[in-house]
């Protein structure tokens, strides 16, 4: 079992473990009254090892029913299961259930403490991660939110073997994100190692686990609420959140291909060169993933021109610097568009 700790500047420290399982919640929970927060198919799948005698709140998966209608429903159990400021939210999914937990946790009676035990790739390398914890409204994804941290995260590995092939995919693109951003070792190892990956090996998951919460967590530490260092999380983001509105695609599927998009944006800024380019598509085919959308042009430019992350007429756009090296490059909304329509964007 690993640990990692991040220290926050309240004085609180979120641990994250990995290779933890669902029935050790309770050694994390410091005797408090405690509720369980998961989706009914997680419910179906993990029911047996949840603590005994512990009230649990099943809501509906998908994007669609990450809502504040979603978030009153929760607070009416949470106030007929009696949760009081003493009481500990624990989110038990994916990265919706993360954020939803994350948010109702963060605003029920001003706020109790909360963890997390995420159950897919994507949430155990990214979205159960960083205490940013938000729901959509309007189409718009995480347009409302907050940043708080969780007590725990525990990254039990062995519940990845449930995960739909698909799903598994996608998480992938996550973990492609963070090599890009932070780690030419890991790019090289994601290469080297694509059918124990898609295996799910042991060994190989688990040290893909440990090596994406280690770079999030020491970009976390400096800088909590993303303002310089922590936007290039981001990378592949500001594209595959307005593809991922657009269209059918998982989360990580649309950003699949925002890290095309971002990839040959930097290619015309002399930021990564054709090579570097055909490695990123190459890696992300090989791992079953999406690299180009027929969702037209115009409208994707629109909907960034609502992104969170913009600032007046300009949006902080992350750029690979290299592989294994990101920067940020604020980008007029007329510029952007410029680039995107001298790429190759339906690649």
């Amino acid at each position: 079992m690993d640990k990692i700790s991040i220290q926050l500047p309240d004085g609180r420290i979120s641990c994250i473990y990995i290779g933890k399982y669902i029935r050790h919640i309770l050694q994390y929970t410091v005797g408090r009254k405690m509720i369980i927060l998961t989706e009914q198919k997680i419910y179906e799948l993990y029911k047996q090892e949840f603590p005994a005698n512990v009230p649990v709140v099943r809501v509906e998966g998908g994007e669609a029913n990450k809502t504040l209608a979603t978030i009153g429903e929760i607070t009416g159990q949470l106030i007929e299961n009696g949760i009081d400021r003493e009481s500990f939210i624990v989110g038990i999914g994916g990265g919706i259930v993360c954020d939803i937990t994350g948010f109702v946790a963060s605003i029920y009676m001003r706020g109790l403490r909360f963890g997390f035990v995420p159950t897919t790739l994507l949430a155990q390398v990214d979205a159960g991660l960083g205490g940013k914890n938000g729901i959509n409204f309007a189409g718009y994804k995480n347009m409302l939110g907050v940043f708080n941290q969780p007590d725990f995260v525990l990254c039990d590995t062995s519940a990845l073997g449930t995960l739909p092939a698909r799903e598994l995919h996608a998480g992938l693109a996550e973990v492609v994100k963070t090599a890009l951003i932070a780690d030419n070792d890991l790019f090289v190892y994601l290469e080297e190692n694509v059918d124990r990956i898609l295996n799910l090996d042991e060994a190989v998951v688990n040290h893909l686990v440990k090596r994406c919460v280690e770079i999030k967590a020491s970009i976390v530490k400096a800088d909590e609420r993303e303002a310089g260092e922590r936007r290039k999380l981001n990378l592949g983001h500001t594209f595959g959140h307005a593809i991922e509105k657009h269209s059918n695609l998982l989360h990580g599927e649309a950003i699949s291909i925002g890290l095309c998009i971002a990839a040959r944006i930097s290619q015309k800024l002399n930021l990564l060169t054709e090579n570097d380019v055909q490695r990123i598509d190459n890696l992300l085919i090989t791992l079953k993933l999406p690299v180009k959308t027929a969702v037209d042009k115009a409208l994707l430019l629109d909907t960034i021109t609502k992104d969170k992350k913009k600032q007046n007429r300009y949006i902080h756009f992350i750029l690979n610097d290299g592989i294994g090296k990101a920067k940020t490059k604020l980008l007029g909304f007329d510029e952007l568009g410029q680039l995107v329509n001298g790429i190759s964007y339906n690649l």
